[in-house]
C-alpha cells in the first residue's frame, strides 16, 4: 500500500469514517465520531501515515520496521508515523489501520458503536 487511493479506499471501508483538513491542505485527517484515527501527509513522496497504536505494539513495530517512527507532532507513546514506501507488506499496513480505528471505536459508547457498525 503505497498509493493514496489504495489507502483511502481501505480507510473509507470503515463505517463512520470522515475526512477533514483541520490542519491545512497538506494533511488529510480521518476521524470516527470526531476522533482522529489516521493522518496522511498526502503531498509527501513517499506518503506517510500516522496511526494510533497500543503502546507495546507501537514499540514493537518501531523495532521491527525502520519505516515506523514515533508519531510526528503526536503523542509518541500512542502514535506511529509510517512511511509507505512498499517495504512494509500491505497486510501489515492494513492491520495498523485496523488497530487505530478499533482503538478509537472502543472509546465510544456502546450505543454509538452499535449504530456505527450497523451503518
Amino acid at each position: 500500500m503505497t498509493d493514496l487511493d489504495q489507502v483511502e479506499k481501505f480507510i473509507f471501508d470503515k463505517p463512520g469514517t470522515v475526512r477533514e483538513q483541520p490542519f491545512g491542505p497538506e494533511v488529510l485527517v480521518y476521524k470516527l465520531s470526531g476522533k482522529i484515527f489516521a493522518l496522511i501527509a498526502w503531498e509527501k513522496s513517499p506518503l506517510t501515515i500516522s496511526l494510533k497504536c497500543a503502546p507495546d505494539n507501537a514499540l514493537f513495530l518501531r523495532l521491527k520496521y525502520a519505516e515506523v517512527k514515533p508519531g510526528y507532532h503526536l503523542n509518541k507513546k500512542h502514535w506511529n508515523t509510517v512511511t509507505l514506501n512498499g517495504i512494509i507488506p500491505g497486510n501489515v499496513i492494513k492491520e495498523m489501520i485496523n488497530e487505530s480505528y478499533d482503538l478509537i471505536l472502543s472509546t465510544l459508547s456502546k450505543k454509538l458503536r452499535t449504530s456505527i457498525k450497523q451503518a
